[in-house]
Parts: C-alpha cells; structure tokens; sequence
C-alpha cells in the first residue's frame, strides 16, 4: 500500500494538468482579474460564454466553475469540448469560469496529519479559503457581470478532485453538481473517505449530484471505497455515480471524459429565460 501511495503521489506530482506547455487553441472568451480580500492576492479569471450570448439577451445560463482554468492549464480544453457540444446541440449552452491558479497545492487540499503530504508544497491546507473566495468573490462577481441561473457546477481532477469531493461534504450548497475526475483523496489518510458516511447521515437537507471517475494507475481503491460509503449512505436527494475507467491514466482521464460527463450533466433542455 505504501509503494502504492507513493507512485501516486509522483504521478500528482509530475502530471501534466494545468501545465499546458505551448499555447492550446481555444473559443473567444474574456479574462478579468479580481482582488481577493480572503486570500490577499490578485486572481485571474477566464470566462467562456456561449453562442449567442450576446445576443439572447434574455435569457440566463447555468454556470460551470473550474479549478486549473488559466489559459495554460485546463481551460482551453474544457472551453473547447463545451463549445463543440453547445453548437452540436449535445448540451445546454452555459457560462464556464476557469480560476488560475497561484498556489494550486495550497489552495486544493485541506488540513492533514501526514508529513508526507506536507512536502508536497511550502504551503498546503488552504482549501477553506479558497472556497471561501470562490462562494462570497467570485460567485457574487460572476452574477453582477453575467446573465446566470441559480444552477453551478464545478469539475475538477487530481487535486482540483479532491477539492472537488471535499466541497461536496463540507460545503454541499454552493453547487449543484459535483463531477470529481481521479480526486487526490489518499490525502490525509483518506480522511474524506473515513468520514464520508457520517457525513452523509448528518446532513440536514441532502441534495446535489456527485459524479466520480477513476482512472488504472492511481485511487481507484480509494474512489472505490467512497462509493461504497456513499451506496450504504446516500441520502434519496443526493445522486451519484461512480465509473472506473481502468483502461485511463490518470494523465488522460481529463480529456478523455471531460465530453461524456458534462453532456450527461448538461443534457439538452430548453434554455432559462430571465422574468
């Protein structure tokens, strides 16, 4: 187990997520940056809107938040995938925001006990400020600038998963859905894991959708074992799935699903018109 750990632990530690190494092409979209009071820095925001945006000016779009979302990360990639599915008609048109990242080690992982997980960055822990950023900042910044629903979701993958799995517990509100790719969740011992069926039975208005992959080189045990706390747990409002994807690793698990997932989350339906 421990050979185990540490093998996947060198795979979030050299993957290619969010270091993209030469420009990708992506859809037109805006940046603009924010001062951050809870986290004492300045954050880069990037926002794809969908076809006829512009145009439709009654109407409002959900909106998909993304960890890894600078312009050399993840963003064009998952801005690219959308636009293809909206103008196919395979999806829903949505607004998705892509948060750049700073510190990424810090800002996707909570609290730990484990040394090990300590050296993976000079600081690490920060993930209740970040999503404190995200849901007092950022969310209310989005809805003063964009035409929104009071649908959101968020995808994440590696440790952009693990925060991801642990806003779903801690957090369950401030999204709607949840879709966690290969989430880090050895972290802390598992501790998201450990605690997952109590959390569940504590909650006091269950609801929310959580989507869960895996790919064949990292926590699949681990991904496993929260669903089986979620199978014996879950309450009736609060949906998941679980697929494992053996034949993936855990550098291609993004690109590989990020398609099938959001199409799925974002089935076709008429779009919201604002009153």
């Amino acid at each position: 187990m421990k050979s185990l750990r540490g093998f996947v632990l060198a795979v979030v530690l050299v993957s290619s997520v969010g270091q993209a190494t030469e420009a990708e092409p992506m859809p037109p979209h805006v940046t603009f940056t924010l001062k951050s009071e809870l986290l004492k820095e300045q954050r880069r925001i990037n926002v794809y809107l969908p076809p006829g945006y512009a145009e439709a000016k009654n109407t409002r779009y959900p909106v998909l938040y993304m960890p890894d979302g600078g312009e050399q990360e993840d963003f064009p990639h998952v801005a690219t995938t959308i636009d293809t599915a909206i103008r196919a008609g395979e999806m829903r048109p949505l607004i998705l925001v892509g948060i750049e990242n700073t510190e990424r080690r810090r800002d996707m992982t909570g609290p730990t006990q484990v040394d090990s997980d300590r050296e993976i960055a000079p600081r690490v822990g920060g993930s209740r400020a970040f999503r404190n950023f995200i849901g007092d900042e950022l969310m209310p910044q989005v809805r003063r600038r964009y035409r929104v629903t009071q649908e959101t979701a968020i995808i994440g993958e590696s440790l952009a998963g693990l925060f991801v799995v642990e806003s779903f517990f801690l957090q369950p509100g401030l999204f709607g859905t949840f879709i966690a790719l290969s989430p880090s969740l050895w972290w802390n011992q598992e501790e998201l894991v450990r605690s997952a069926g109590a959390r569940l039975r504590s909650r006091p208005t269950p609801k929310g959708t959580l989507f869960l992959a895996s790919a064949g080189d990292d926590v699949g045990p681990e991904v496993g074992r929260l669903a089986e706390a979620l199978q014996a747990n879950a309450p009736t409002g609060v949906r998941w799935k679980y697929e494992p994807r053996p034949e993936l690793l855990h550098g291609n698990i993004y690109r590989s699903m990020e398609a099938k997932v959001l199409r799925e989350a974002f089935a076709p339906e008429a779009a919201k018109t604002a009153p």
